[in-house]
């Protein structure tokens, strides 16, 4: 997907000039002339406003203001990436980044460790789950003074933008460049010492493929929450991984999966479909068509598969979707996926900052683009489409899923699916009406999750993770501290409570073993892998 001859539309053409009059970004020699007068027009304009407006004004801002307006007259996918982001979002589609190797939460006032990464520079220096980081180079990372450092008003402490603010300086602070040593000071909650630990900071990685494990004897499971650029190695660990236990069929979760890099999911995709299987094709707006095909690498192409969607799974997500649906594949199973049909590239603007433009639009093989419509609506309507299919049903009624006869495709095995709005599943799970969730009942769960896992730690390591998932029950007095902590009742629906329960003990695994743990707990009864199971013991 690669674009050696780029064609910027006009409105990106106009920020490059800007670009030009605050600190000249780019090289000219790879873009078209573009009209002059415009771009004088626009030079002339930011030009007043640095010199001769009445007050001071950050231009930098201004400009990212300018190149985001523009991204918006085009579609809902190009996007602009200020630097303050860009680092962010690089190392999550890189799968690693550069720091100690820790998983943590802001415990009251304290940053505690609930995991260590395996193979990270924290497991070398000995750290542990429950390590409470006082204090990092000399730079104090609890109390009043975080919390001053952070920025943080005594009326935003318990909110969602005081918990970012407080991660992201700690985050800053235990982050640097590989290589580095930083000193940390914790404090060991379970033997009360104060340490004082030299850290070497390191690549570490960050997981795609979350959790995987074997539902029964022949039936994998393999959850994957991006396609990031480590994905298909992971993907490949965890598939080898649950063949050797046996497995003949793989349910493989892409639920809430946004998506990520095209060519990653192809080379997934591969593992399922037989030798010279189109798997996708995109075509640029100049009509320049790219096939992509499946090889003989394949590990799984004997293998069964079932693809769980909702309405999160997004653009890669589609397109596994899409290619293993078209080409008579396994079962797609769940409710109508996103519907994101652009491809887009990702453009450096020289100063750390970078847009991702959409350059061609995907098909699945049968010729579908499941893009749904974007034109004539304003990008708040186009985020808010998911509250429509909720009024009109779809989520509880498959035949409420509203099609278009005209965008009717057929597979090679004859079965009939649709283009213009998302992936329509084989087999359709409604959303599970009685399962109720508010922050007010799940809001403070993982805070007092992890009280207990600390409290408990030298009991809870004794456990095993089958055990744990087959016979650990929350103890009720427990239990009611955790409502009375929400302040509720205990008059809970017996369905809210069962779920509430469930999820407090998925997270209670999540910080005693692994995500897997959390998976296993919370999708015991889950109505897509019950559907599965069914399935599957239908075709037995």
């Amino acid at each position: 997907m690669t674009r050696k001859n780029a064609n910027f539309p006009f409105y990106l053409g106009m920020a490059v000039a800007v670009g030009i009059l605050i600190g000249g970004f780019f090289n000219f020699s790879k873009y078209p002339t573009y009209n002059t007068d415009k771009e004088s027009k626009l030079q002339r304009l930011l030009g007043f406003i640095q010199y001769d407006y009445v007050d001071e004004v950050d231009t930098d801002q201004l400009l990212d203001g300018v190149i985001d307006q523009m991204l918006q007259q085009l579609d809902p996918h190009s996007v602009y990436i200020p630097k303050e982001e860009m680092q962010r979002v690089t190392e999550r589609m890189q799968g690693k980044f550069v720091g100690i190797g820790v998983t943590f939460l802001m415990h009251k006032d304290s940053v505690t460790v609930t995991d260590v990464i395996p193979g990270g520079p924290s497991e070398s220096a000995g750290l542990l789950p429950g390590d409470r980081i006082l204090i990092a180079d000399k730079d104090t990372l609890f109390g009043e003074v975080l919390f001053k450092k952070a920025g943080i008003v005594p009326e935003e402490r318990n909110s969602y933008t005081a918990k970012r603010k407080l991660s992201d300086k700690v985050i800053k602070t235990l982050k640097g460049n590989p290589g580095t040593e930083v000193r940390v000071t914790l404090y060991r909650r379970s033997s009360g010492d104060i340490l004082e630990v030299p850290i070497t900071r390191g690549e570490v990685p960050i997981k795609s493929v979350t959790g995987f494990y074997m539902i029964n004897q022949v039936l994998g499971y393999i959850n994957i929450d991006r396609f990031a650029r480590t994905t298909h190695t992971e993907f490949k660990q965890a598939l080898q991984a649950l063949i050797e236990k046996g497995m003949t069929s793989l349910v493989l979760d892409l639920r809430g999966n946004p998506g990520g890099f095209m060519d990653v999911a192809n080379r997934i995709i591969d593992e399922f479909l037989e030798d010279g299987t189109l798997i996708v094709y995109t075509k640029n707006k100049g009509g320049r068509v790219q096939k992509s095909f499946a090889t003989n690498k394949g590990a799984f192409e004997k293998g069964n598969v079932y693809v769980l969607i909702d309405r999160n799974s997004a653009s890669a997500s589609e397109i596994l979707a899409g290619a293993l649906q078209d080409n008579d594949k396994g079962t797609i199973v769940g409710r109508r996926s996103f519907g994101k049909g652009l491809v887009q590239q990702e453009m450096d603007l020289g100063d750390g900052s970078a847009v991702r433009l959409t350059t061609s639009r995907y098909y699945t093989p049968t010729g579908r683009s499941i893009q749904k419509p974007y034109k004539d609506l304003h990008a708040e309507g186009y985020a808010l489409e998911e509250i429509g299919r909720q009024i009109h049903g779809e989520l509880i009624y498959k035949d409420s899923i509203r099609v278009v006869d005209s965008l009717q495709f057929k597979t090679p095995g004859g079965k009939i699916v649709y283009g213009g709005g998302g992936i329509i599943p084989d087999v359709f799970v409604p959303i599970d009406t009685a399962y109720s969730y508010s922050n007010q009942l799940y809001g403070g769960l993982n805070d007092f999750a992890f009280s207990y896992v600390d409290a408990h730690r030298t009991e809870l390591a004794t456990w095993k993770l089958d055990d744990f998932v087959e016979r650990f029950d929350m103890d009720e007095a427990i239990f009611r501290n955790y409502l009375l902590s929400r302040k509720i009742g205990d008059t809970l629906a017996p369905g809210t409570r069962k779920n509430l329960n469930k999820f407090f003990r998925a997270v209670m695994a999540r910080n005693v073993f692994d995500e897997t743990g959390f998976y296993r707990i919370s999708q015991t009864d889950d109505p897509m892998i019950l559907k599965v199971l069914e399935l599957e013991n239908q075709g037995k």
